[in-house]
């Protein structure tokens, strides 16, 4: 050890704990003789008794199990000695091998066994009770150990997270290492995210030249997926190629262009014309845009059977509701019963849940099974509770499962398992992505009905696609736009100045105490920092009964003061401090507590939940979804989150996977509603103040809205109606 701490080294007496998933490791090491072991932690898969580790880390002291190493690094030796030969092969590292095997072998050929175990596996048959196909099969496991070791000692010689390991070797199998090194851009995809920046590196490490083919379809791939969160689903040609020259530095336009013709060649990318575009696509992001354009035009041209005394139907279902219909919310109806398709639009007090109620209704009484879904667990949550019926999410109805021939995870009903229902209802249309839309559409029966509804003033998708926008400007689908505010909704501050601001008008922004919403000037971003903490741990609990659990802060922005991140941290000091026996769990700089508020912040199909009575289970937890850490196990390394009674547990490799959810931004409150919605007004990018950005802020809010900041922001915002604009090809693809 030297003196500093940073470095460890000796020989693993004890396995403790280790995670098959991820490698988290707590063990035993024998640093020398005559003292005691010492608990090691990290991240080691495979490790065992008698292997030599030389560890880089830190010692921390952990207040339950005491002074431990952190190990950040860790090298892997093979056991030297007979005896750490012999345990080492007595501890089940190497499956078929157990404490009597060990002996005999140890006792066969001594410091030479492991050599012999690796390489000359036939020698094995002199052993008593082992025949030629148990040893090469003891042979095959060691080797599968060895790819392991090797590849996770390439990991760390390059500087890269051992945590890749495990994910390397479930998609590879003892092929990791070699595939990583034929090609290290293979890092950059899927659940591996590796950055570009980092896999370019190792590939120059490795010999790769700047113009190298795998070096420019990467970069080409790369381009593609990083504008998916920009929304598009494909980018121009030309424009494709300059970025990807910026980003790579290669001059040489053949060999952008010799790297576009192979990524097309090797069915990654697809081309077409579209849109008066040379379009490029990453192939699944095409095919769903053309699955959804295809769908969605025979539905529009699928004029259904009318009953003839429909009128007297809906009649029925007015006076059973005990109201009289508004004409465009009948009209909503009668859409609805003589098309497979419809869109259902409109703002905050429109009537829109007036209108859904009835279409359900009229569904019931045509005898049809309907579902009904919404992008976010809130916002399906939010549509059972109006329509008095159960709701859940598109992925929930769509179900994941396992496919053992690709090894991912896919969704339950397709086109070749459809879905029971006879109509679906899907609520929150502006937040759906040209990729679930083709999913729910391929699973949708022949002759499935389609009600899809929304608010195209709110924010678009965080995926790719302009889904509500590029089916309502296509013309072809047929929409209902409700646009008359009720008498009752509009005695709604909030709702009023929804409106206003999506009219281009800065909403009123005086107090009155008969109001549901409330302005706080404050000059400085410290100063609404300190307003919004005290609204929520203080006033708005104590002073208007509104538990901190139903409270929700936005901000435009993640950053500095007045952002997400900030935010977070103080809303958490003040409302769930640190306190002995409260677990904790650190990540970077945020410190995760039990009773923190946290957010999914990707899809992970693959993640198991369970009910707390553990007799139902599932999986998948979705971005945006919200839950509260119900439990930290420091000796296990998991955090247990409640996402509205799925009990899910997050090992280290997937905490990264959780943000602090006191505070979210705009962006990731779409498609859900909260009981109060503080807003922090702060400065930022223009391109975060804009109109649409105010405008889902207040339309969050159901019963209490409080803005706090300054007035000229909010003009700002109301303003600044520049839309960024998304390539998408859905709608010239509906309008062919």
């Amino acid at each position: 050890m030297d003196e500093g701490g940073r470095f460890l080294e000796g020989t693993v007496d004890t396995v403790i704990y280790q995670n098959a998933e991820n490698g988290y490791t707590v063990l035993r090491l024998s640093v020398s003789e005559d003292d005691e072991p010492v608990t090691v932690v990290g991240c080691m898969p495979g490790a065992a008794p008698g292997e030599t580790l030389e560890l880089e880390g830190s010692w921390t002291f952990h207040p339950s199990y005491g002074e431990q190493f952190k190990a950040e690094v860790a090298r892997r030796g093979l056991p030297k000695g007979e005896k750490a030969i012999f345990d080492y092969l007595a501890s089940g590292a190497v499956k078929g091998i157990g404490v009597s095997t060990a002996r005999k072998m140890v006792d066969e050929f001594g410091e030479n066994a492991l050599e012999i175990l690796e390489d000359h596996p036939e020698k094995l048959t002199a052993i008593k009770g082992v025949t030629k196909k148990r040893a090469l099969a003891l042979s095959d496991a060691f080797r599968l150990q060895m790819g392991m070791r090797r590849l996770l000692d390439f990991l760390t010689a390059h500087s890269l997270p051992p945590q890749l390991g495990m994910p390397l070797y479930r998609r590879f199998g003892d092929r990791a290492l070699e595939a990583v090194r034929e090609d290290p851009y293979l890092l950059t995809d899927g659940e591996l995210s590796v950055s570009f920046g980092q896999a370019d590196l190792l590939a120059q490490e490795l010999g790769f030249a700047e113009d190298h083919p795998q070096r420019v379809m990467a970069g080409l791939a790369f381009e593609l997926r990083h504008n998916l969160d920009n929304g598009h689903t494909f980018l121009p040609r030309e424009k494709l190629l300059a970025a990807t020259q910026a980003l790579i530095g290669v001059r040489d336009g053949e060999a952008l262009l010799t790297g576009l013709d192979m990524l097309e060649a090797s069915g990654k990318v697809t081309a077409d014309r579209v849109a008066g575009e040379d379009a490029c696509y990453l192939t699944p992001y095409y095919e769903a845009e053309v699955t959804v354009a295809q769908r969605i035009a025979a539905m529009c041209d699928n004029e259904l059977y009318c009953p003839d005394d429909m009128e007297s139907r809906i009649d029925r279902i007015e006076r059973a509701q005990g109201i009289k219909y508004a004409p465009q919310q009948r009209r909503a109806v009668e859409l609805a019963a003589s098309r497979q398709i419809m869109l259902l639009t409109g703002g905050p007090g429109t009537g829109k849940t007036t209108s859904l109620r009835g279409v359900l209704s009229l569904f019931e009484e045509l005898g049809l099974e309907t579902a009904l879904a919404a992008p976010t667990g809130r916002a399906a949550k939010r549509l059972g509770e109006l329509c008095q019926a159960e709701g859940q999410t598109i992925h929930r109805l769509l179900e994941t499962r396992f496919d053992p021939k690709t090894g991912e995870l896919v969704f339950a009903h397709n086109e070749k398992d459809p879905l029971k229902a006879d109509a679906v209802i899907a609520d929150e249309t502006s937040m759906v992505d040209i990729q679930l839309m083709a999913a729910l559409l391929s699973a949708l029966k022949e002759d499935c009905r389609l009600v899809l509804v929304g608010d195209p003033d709110q924010l678009p998708s965080v995926g790719a696609g302009n889904l509500l926008s590029d089916l309502l400007r296509s013309g072809r689908v047929p929409t209902v736009r409700l646009t008359e505010v009720f008498r009752q909704a509009a005695q709604s501050a909030i709702i009023r100045s929804a409106h206003l601001v999506n009219q281009g008008q800065t909403p009123p922004l005086r107090n009155d105490s008969k109001s549901d919403f409330f302005f706080l000037r404050r000059t400085s971003p410290e100063s609404v920092e300190e307003t919004v903490v005290e609204l929520v741990s203080k006033r708005l609990p104590e002073n208007m009964g509104i538990p901190i659990d139903q409270i929700q802060v936005l901000s435009p922005t993640r950053k500095f003061a007045g952002g997400t991140g900030s935010l977070n941290r103080l809303i958490q000091a003040a409302v769930n401090p640190a306190q002995e026996g409260k677990g904790e769990r650190k990540l970077g700089s945020t410190v995760f507590r039990e009773g923190d508020r946290v957010m999914q912040i990707k899809n992970n199909y693959d993640i198991l939940w369970k009910t707390a009575d553990g007799l139902s289970m599932g999986m998948g937890v979705f971005n945006g979804d919200i839950g509260r850490i119900a439990a930290i196990d420091n000796r296990r390394e998991l955090v247990t989150v409640d996402f509205g009674g799925h009990l899910v547990e997050y090992p280290p490799d997937l905490l990264g996977e959780l943000e602090m959810a006191y505070a979210v931004t705009v962006h990731k409150s779409q498609g859900s509603e909260y009981r109060a919605v503080v807003l922090a007004a702060v400065d930022t990018a223009p391109r975060l103040l804009t109109r649409g950005v105010l405008y889902t802020a207040i339309t969050r809010a159901r019963e209490l809205l409080v803005i706090v900041g300054e007035e000229g922001v909010i003009a700002r915002m109301t303003a600044n109606d520049k839309q960024t604009r998304r390539y998408s090809g859905l709608r010239a693809r509906l309008a062919l």
